[in-house]
């Protein structure tokens, strides 16, 4: 009779999509929690994305650049007070990215050589036409994706 063995076999590298919606910080909540519980490390990315604006009004490209920033900041402030209220042990990373977000997680997700890809579900109405970030994440096929509601 064999002896079970406690897995310590799941993802050591978790890569997390947040953007300040309530599934997003639900999203690095789940990570986190499944990163305490495996000894993983959580990258948290957040992607500002400048869109169709940048290419008709460049001087309004500034402008969502610099709100970008200033939600990537408060996000930073966020899960730097959450990790230290917590202590709970979780090695973690947070970057900011500019771009398409699904084309910045895969990105990233390739580069961190990531496990598992995290993202909270979209609440857009449109994303039933053109497809949400965790759609086309999944369409990738070169991770698990696990979408939090």
């Amino acid at each position: 009779m064999s002896t079970f063995e406690l897995g310590t076999d799941g993802p050591r590298v978790i890569l997390v999509g947040i953007d300040g919606s309530d599934t997003s910080l639900r999203a690095a909540a789940y990570a986190w929690g499944l990163a305490r519980r495996q000894g993983s490390h959580v990258v948290l990315v957040h992607v500002t994305d400048p869109g169709m604006i940048s290419t008709m009004m460049p001087t309004a490209s500034a402008s969502v650049v610099e709100a970008g920033e200033q939600v990537a900041a408060e996000l930073r402030e966020q899960v730097e007070h959450y990790a230290r209220t917590l202590h709970s042990h979780v090695g973690y990373t947070f970057r900011t990215e500019y771009g398409d977000a699904a084309g910045a997680l895969a990105k990233i997700a390739d580069e961190i050589r990531a496990d598992a890809v995290v993202v909270g579900a979209s609440t857009q109405a449109g994303h039933r036409f053109i497809g949400s970030v965790a759609l086309r994440l999944v369409r990738a096929g070169r991770w698990p994706v696990t979408v939090v509601p």
